[in-house]
């Protein structure tokens, strides 16, 4: 009898002609697919699964009827194309399945992952889920469009995280803490005060800007009922709304159906979405998604191998590296087209690269021109990545459609966010004041402003004025409150609300983007904490008390919403026009006072006056001609105001606004 080949080494030879073995110099030599479809292709009849993992020798899927927990029922071995792509195709309806990828590298299996391309997850985003997307969209979907912005600086953005909007006990809510509590109207809190929804309403802000909503690891989804609290700032799963404010994180399709519902609502009201995005790092980095589909090609790494971490959180992803920046691209077009959003704001644009921000920018106005599209124009820490290839602040006018945040005006109004002692323009500080003026122009160029005296940027920044986003606070750092608090411990009461009222009414009255922290106009503290991202409920959420008992703050920044809206002369569109019909006046230690005219940007007032007083004095200030006065103090006339000429006493700290027909 012939001798034949033993059982062992025979399935040994058949595993080695079905693994890929692969050998790329670097990740530059990896095949780019970029025009290959990677997202689940569902239908009744089939379902095509891929992904893209060159370097791997095998490829596994898994099926699952529960998102936790079970054994997988079904493991199919994917088929492997070009371009290092594998695929299966399975016949048949697998709507409500559960599925898991798991990629084999030089001999080893990787952990199971949902894939970086998942559009549903079950609970704390482990498994993916086949789903019939159209189903989870809520009735009127199909017509469903957000406001219409011509102009990212029409927009009056108010930033939010969803909990700790509705998570007090006096909130009124039913759903606290939840995706359609954030939408519940005619909420009340104490004292029958307006809360929630009716409460943003009633502010009259055009935009919500949410803290990063999709699926992160921070927050356990099983225990619920457990005090837990994180921003969101540690991406899990890119494509996919968080679980934990949906009313059902076990079922894959609640998070999508609810978080529809809140964009829809918002959009019923006129208010548009803006999602805050994390690309530029992950939560995880050995065990992250990407990592377990192609270990290592989607992070920056220095010379010597070790990662870069410009975003002080352990990683940095390599968005020039084509499958990464194919990868933000095919995102943020997601998440415009399956969710309707308004706009997108990049935490750390610094990191990306400046030819995929603009990409970035190219495919989202194709989707929707009302897209508003901004970012922090920095990074946490250095990165391999050419200084004049990154999305900086200072390479903004390379990104004509992008705006970014002006850490000058931030900083120039209230003084350094990482100085507790710091003080600004409204605080007292002196010498500010060409900050102040570099924030009202929006960066631009302007003759009037002298660069060697701004505060951090020498030069002009922008192309446009709405390429700067005017803010004075964020979720970042303190609140307003707390840092006027903080740095002017000698101020009374009194004298740090008028500095809070000047703060915003320099913001709103700013040529830029105008945007707002949640809660500065209650006075919102978080209890003088720097850094609440992970910090407890009773730090982070709104107190709806203050309402109550600050009616005049809220009506104040009211107020200076509906003159912003009313008054395009301050929100122009091009630099040209800033130049041509804003003038500085008036510019002393603690008094800046500008002139717009000639019905600037097509406004009803002909010329309008404007003075910022941050001095603890009056300021009698001299009138050329006769003026009407729209705003003094606390008071607004708008364009009912009575006539001034020769001279008229400016508050102590404090915005006074004129004009004339």
């Amino acid at each position: 009898m012939k001798q034949g080949i033993p059982f062992f080494l025979l399935t040994m030879i058949l595993i080695s002609c079905t693994e890929k073995k692969t050998n790329y110099a670097s990740y530059q030599d990896y095949p780019a697919p970029l025009q290959t479809e990677l997202w689940l292709d569902y239908s009744k009849e089939q379902t095509t699964f891929k992904i893209w993992s060159p370097t791997a020798q095998m490829v596994k899927l898994n099926l699952y009827k529960e998102s936790i927990g079970g054994e997988a029922f079904e493991h199919y071995e994917m088929s492997l194309e070009e371009s290092g792509i594998w695929s299966k195709q399975l016949k048949g309806d697998f709507s409500g399945t559960y599925y898991t990828y798991q990629i084999k590298v030089n001999g080893n299996w990787l952990e199971e992952t949902p894939g970086i391309y998942a559009q549903a997850v079950g609970v704390n985003g482990k498994r993916a889920m086949v789903l019939d997307l159209e189903s989870t969209n809520p009735q009127g979907w199909d017509t469903d469009k957000g406001p219409k912005t011509s102009y990212p600086n029409e927009a009056i953005i108010y930033e939010l995280h969803i909990r700790d909007l509705t998570i007090h006990p006096q909130s009124g809510s039913s759903k606290p803490g939840k995706y359609l509590g954030l939408v519940e109207d005619n909420t009340k809190g104490p004292h029958g005060i307006s809360t929630g929804l009716d409460h943003i309403k009633e502010l009259g802000i055009t935009h919500v800007h949410l803290l990063p909503t999709f699926d992160h690891y921070a927050i356990n989804e099983t225990k619920l009922d457990s005090a837990q609290f994180n921003w969101g700032y540690d991406p899990q799963n890119y494509n996919v709304p968080e679980g934990s404010f949906s009313s059902n994180p076990y079922k894959a399709e609640v998070r999508i159906k609810e978080f529809k519902q809140m964009v829809k609502t918002f959009h019923d009201q006129g208010i548009g979405v803006i999602l805050d995005v994390v690309y530029n790092h992950t939560g995880r980095t050995e065990n992250s998604n990407f990592n377990l589909e192609v270990p290592g090609y989607y992070y920056r790494h220095w010379e010597n191998g070790k990662l870069s971490d410009a975003s002080a959180c352990g990683n940095e992803t390599a968005s020039e590296l084509p499958m990464m920046r194919k990868f933000i691209i095919e995102s943020v077009a997601y998440w415009a087209k399956e969710y309707h959003l308004d706009g997108f704001r990049f935490d750390l644009m610094g990191i990306h690269d400046i030819t995929t921000m603009n990409e970035v920018a190219k495919t989202l106005k194709a989707i929707n021109p009302n897209i508003i599209i901004y970012g922090e124009g920095w990074t946490a820490g250095d990165s391999p990545l050419p200084i004049e290839q990154r999305a900086l602040k200072h390479n903004t006018q390379k990104m004509p459609e992008i705006s970014a945040f002006s850490d000058d005006l931030r900083d120039g109004l209230k003084g350094s966010v990482f100085e507790d002692a710091s003080t600004g323009f409204v605080s007292g500080a002196k010498d500010t004041e060409e900050s102040i003026k570099f924030g009202v122009v929006g960066a631009i160029h302007h003759p009037q402003v002298d660069y060697k005296a701004v505060n951090y940027s020498k030069a002009p920044w922008t192309n446009e004025p709405w390429q700067s986003i005017s803010y004075v606070s964020c979720h970042d750092n303190h609140t307003l409150y707390d840092k006027l608090k903080v740095s002017r411990p000698d101020a009374d009461e009194a004298a740090i609300i008028e500095m809070d009222k000047l703060s915003n009414a320099i913001v709103m009255t700013s040529q830029g983007t105008a945007f707002m922290h949640a809660g500065a106009e209650l006075l919102r503290t978080k209890k003088g904490e720097h850094n609440s991202y992970n910090l407890s409920d009773s730090i982070n959420q709104i107190n709806w008390n203050w309402k109550f008992e600050h009616p005049d703050v809220f009506n104040y920044y009211k107020n200076l919403i509906a003159l912003r809206k009313a008054h395009p002369a301050f929100r122009m569109v091009s630099a040209t026009d800033v130049v041509s019909y804003l003038t500085f006046a008036a510019v002393e230690n603690g008094l800046v006072s500008y002139q717009i005219a000639n019905n600037a940007n097509g406004d009803s007032w002909k010329n309008i006056l404007v003075i910022y007083n941050a001095r603890t004095k009056a300021v009698d200030y001299k009138l050329e001609g006769e003026w009407q006065l729209a705003v003094i103090d606390n008071t607004f006339y708008m364009d009912e105001g009575p006539k001034i000429s020769k001279s008229i006493k400016v508050p102590a700290i404090s915005m006074l606004i004129a004009f004339q027909k």
